[in-house]
């Protein structure tokens, strides 16, 4: 077993040209009536590698060696870049407004209620 820890590198780093794009997480660009908007990412990259060797004895042959490798990749949304004519804003894709950051809290607004009646509901 030959290692080519070479081309096993090159191969994952041309993974990644082609997978941590943005149009691969959420879209290309898009216009939206007078808006253009683009959209913005996250991309977070590890690389782990290791390999062996082996050693000639002369009652047991050749033995050993190994090697491995492993990559992970996180693309995450973040937000869009928004132009119009001459200005341009960004809108953060990780904050919730309006109904959606009211469905967020209704789980600590159960907890909070349930431990108020346990409270009330204690023995003095």
């Amino acid at each position: 077993m030959d290692l080519h820890f070479e081309e096993l590198l090159s191969q994952i780093t041309d993974f990644i040209k082609t997978e941590a794009k943005t149009e691969t997480v959420v879209g290309q660009q898009f216009e939206l009536g007078q808006f253009k908007c683009v959209p913005v990412i996250k991309v977070g990259i590890g690389f782990g590698s290791g390999g062996g060797e082996g050693m000639e004895t002369k009652t047991k042959g050749r033995k050993g060696q190994g090697a491995g490798a492993g990559a992970g990749i996180g693309i995450e949304p973040i937000g869009f870049l928004v132009t119009k004519d001459e200005e341009i804003s960004f809108i953060d894709a990780g904050k919730t407004h309006g109904l959606a950051a009211a469905f967020e809290k209704v789980p600590d607004l159960i907890e909070k209620v349930i431990e108020k009646r346990s409270k009330d509901e204690a023995p003095v």
